[in-house]
């Protein structure tokens, strides 16, 4: 009996300048506010999705291995109460937790199109070949997008289901998010289904723990920012001149990433003509990672329009993966 082929289309809505504008209008948005910020989207070259993967595998940083341990209990769950044909999954990376949901939905009887979407078009390529290759009469439509400008570009086609893993819901503000899952449930038709990876709120200790590691492996990659503007837009940042800060900020249940200024310091970004000048001891915030309560979540979902169908946490009660429905 012959196997169906799989394939594979990939499709861009990003152009060539599209990356080198967003990281412009950033970097010179962010280093002349008050207090200064860059968002985390730029830790993630090739060196800086290396750091992070290291990170998901530090015995400090459990983020991962609670997801991972839910999608091993419920996949099967989350397959019958979806029925999904199509899984969409936004910010897919390397989809290597995709595959547990893939194999559910596979072996529901119901998988025909998988749609991973990434802003790095190497990775997504990449990935979606090893995922083609895996499961046999799988489509791919891969596309290179930004999540958080691109919704209503997606493929609408099937009963589809779809992912925001690995807690990325909170690099976003509170107005951030209420846009983003607005513009989500608008993409959404009768039928479709959305699931959601957040981390919930415990004890501090163990939080801060998670984004300043024993190792070192998080203060490289909040550095690596510094980095990627070097690079990619001529500066002169020393990156070791400035402190790794990981702090909770229990007012907003969230963590905060920020470089801290070693000393007095002016930085020049050739490609901007513009120079920045930092004090000692001067912070300049790179990530926050917000925490959930999980009534708090599920009101975010239903103010969205959403009606919430299943909610999962890990045995410890860690993290939290929501099944909800325009």
């Amino acid at each position: 009996m012959a196997v169906s082929q799989s394939i594979v289309h990939v499709i861009s809505h990003l152009d060539r300048d599209y990356l080198r504008q967003a990281l412009e209008r950033d970097v010179r948005t962010g280093l002349t506010a008050s207090p200064k910020w860059l968002p985390p989207k730029w830790f993630y070259d090739a060196a800086g999705s290396d750091l992070f993967s290291r990170i998901t595998r530090l015995p400090e940083y459990y983020p991962t291995r609670r997801e991972l341990a839910i999608l091993r209990a419920r996949a099967a769950d989350l397959a019958a109460a979806s029925r999904a044909d199509t899984l969409v999954e936004l910010g897919s990376g390397t989809s290597e937790k995709t595959e547990l949901l893939l194999e559910a939905l596979a072996a529901a009887g119901t998988l025909r199109t998988y749609t991973p979407v990434d802003v790095d078009a190497v990775t997504l390529e990449a990935a979606a070949r090893r995922l083609a290759g895996r499961f046999a009469g799988l489509e791919v439509q891969a596309v290179c997008a930004d999540f958080e400008r691109h919704l209503g570009l997606l493929p609408r086609t099937g009963r589809r289901m779809v992912a925001f893993l690995g807690g990325t819901i909170g690099n976003l503000d509170p107005a951030a998010r209420r846009v983003f899952l607005k513009e989500v449930r608008a993409t959404l038709r009768r039928g479709d289904t959305f699931l959601l990876g957040a981390d919930l709120v415990k004890d501090t200790g163990r939080l801060v723990a998670a984004y300043d590691d024993a190792a070192g492996v998080t203060a490289a990659f909040n550095r690596n920012v510094l980095r990627v503007i070097n690079r990619e837009l001529r500066a002169d940042f020393e990156p070791e001149a400035f402190e790794h800060v990981a702090l909770y900020d229990e007012r907003h249940d969230w963590i905060e990433m920020r470089l801290r200024a070693a000393r007095d310091m002016r930085v020049r970004i050739e490609d901007l003509g513009m120079a920045v000048d930092f004090a000692e001891g001067e912070e300049m915030r790179t990530e926050i990672s917000a925490k959930f309560r999980p009534e708090g979540l599920r009101q975010e979902l239903v103010a969205a329009g959403f009606q919430v169908r299943r909610g999962y946490t890990d045995l410890a009660g860690d993290f939290t993966l929501v099944l909800a429905q325009a």
